[in-house]
């Protein structure tokens, strides 16, 4: 099984240096408006939470794609092919987390790509927040957190 990123929103310290070296490996640019990742911060929690692309095993922005402009990479990353994409942003609408985006500046529409099988926000996240895991390492632990979070997002976590 691939490895996937997984988040601990007790280790953020929202310092964005995630947002900063996506944009930089994206973009080759230091701007969060161009990265792929967003650090959200809840004053009512105390707490940020990095937001990306969780590379859905059942994929509605893949499902919803006109033209077959996204498409699983070898290492399981859910990856758009912007030589076909047609930027019609259905995929944008279609994700139920919100984590796919269109940049006024390339005009295009992007989302994390896992950086190839290196991703940056990982790399580079010092307190830990996000780390770029084998699942069985770690198993049950991306609901761990959710569960613990549910009652301030108010969010049923999916069983």
């Amino acid at each position: 099984m691939s490895k996937q990123l997984v988040v601990n929103p007790d280790k953020c310290a929202s310092c964005r240096t995630c947002e900063l070296m996506c944009s930089f490996e994206r973009a080759k640019v230091f701007n969060p408006r161009l990265s792929a990742v967003t650090v959200i911060d809840y004053e009512e929690a105390l707490t940020s939470v990095p937001v990306m692309c969780m590379q859905c095993e059942e994929a509605s922005c893949l499902k919803v794609c006109p033209v077959g402009a996204i498409s699983k990479d070898g290492n399981g990353a859910v990856v758009m092919n912007n030589d076909k994409c047609i930027v019609c942003k259905m995929c944008v609408s279609a994700c139920p987390l919100g984590n796919i985006s269109f940049s006024p500046i390339s005009r295009r529409v992007f989302k994390c790509d896992l950086c190839g099988g290196d991703p940056k926000c990982a790399r580079f996240c010092s307190p830990g927040a996000i780390q770029f895991v084998d699942p069985t390492e770690s198993p049950g632990r991306k609901k761990a957190v959710a569960e613990r979070f549910k009652d301030v997002f108010g969010e049923e976590v999916p069983s």
